[in-house]
Formats: structure tokens, sequence, C-alpha cells
């Protein structure tokens, strides 16, 4: 896996992936930044729930759930000390559809959690505390 990022001026930055898709990450003003797109630490949060939400509805797929809508809401805690990583994350998954078994639901939120999910894996090893709930909606 590849990517690139290039200053493009102040502090933005274009991300470039190896698969060839870009984003763009900028500071706050009072920092410098105009404003113009996610923060860093912005992107980790992002892809944390992108790589757990790809687990999730991989599972419930192929457990041949009628997923109609899935989204997961993060929330992040930041130590107050340079750097500042993140002391705990939450993921909080909302998942709709029809004849929805609660149990597949959480046992796709597990594996993620504790098997599949790299995003996640990687940051509790480094000391994160991640914890995860969820909920289901009928259509």
């Amino acid at each position: 896996m590849q990517a690139t990022v290039k200053w493009v001026d102040g502090v933005m930055f274009l991300g470039e992936s190896g698969s060839g898709h870009a984003v763009i990450m900028d500071g706050a003003p009072d920092q410098g930044g105009r404003n113009m797109g996610a923060r860093p630490m912005e992107m980790i949060l992002i892809g944390l729930g992108g790589c757990a939400s790809f687990d999730v509805m991989t599972m419930l797929q192929k457990g041949r759930q009628a997923v109609s809508d899935c989204s997961v809401e993060l929330t992040a805690e930041r130590v107050d000390a340079v750097p500042a990583v993140f002391s705990k994350i939450h993921l909080n998954f909302l998942v709709t559809g029809t004849d929805l078994k609660d149990s597949q639901v959480k046992r796709a939120v597990e594996l993620s959690a504790e098997k599949y999910c790299s995003a996640s894996i990687m940051l509790e090893a480094a000391g994160v505390e991640i914890t995860h709930s969820y909920s289901v909606e009928s259509t």
C-alpha cells in the first residue's frame, strides 16, 4: 500500500492514495489553515469508521441480512498534551433494515472489533481505549 501527501500552501495538503483517490487536508484558521478540508486526525477517525463499517456490512451481507442503511457515529477523546493522541474512541453503529437479527448485528460488530478491523486493532495496540455499541432499526 502506498500514498503521497503533497503540501499545497499554509497547512493545506493533498493526499493521494495508491489507488488514485485524492483528499484535501487543512487546518483551522488559527493554525494557519483556511478550513478547506478535514484535519489529519479527523482522517484517522474517518478511516477507522470506514474500516469497521466495511467489516460489519460484509458480514451482514454474507449473513443475508436485508440492510437498507448502516452508519457509524464516532466520538473520540485526545490527551491534553503534545502529541495530542487519541485516548478513547467510541463507535456506535446504526443499522437499519428488514427483519434484521439483533444477534447477527451484535456478532458482526464484535468480530470487527476483536478480529477483523485492522485500524481498530492497530489503534488499540497503541494504547487507545476503543469501545463499540450498536442499535438496530426496522424499516
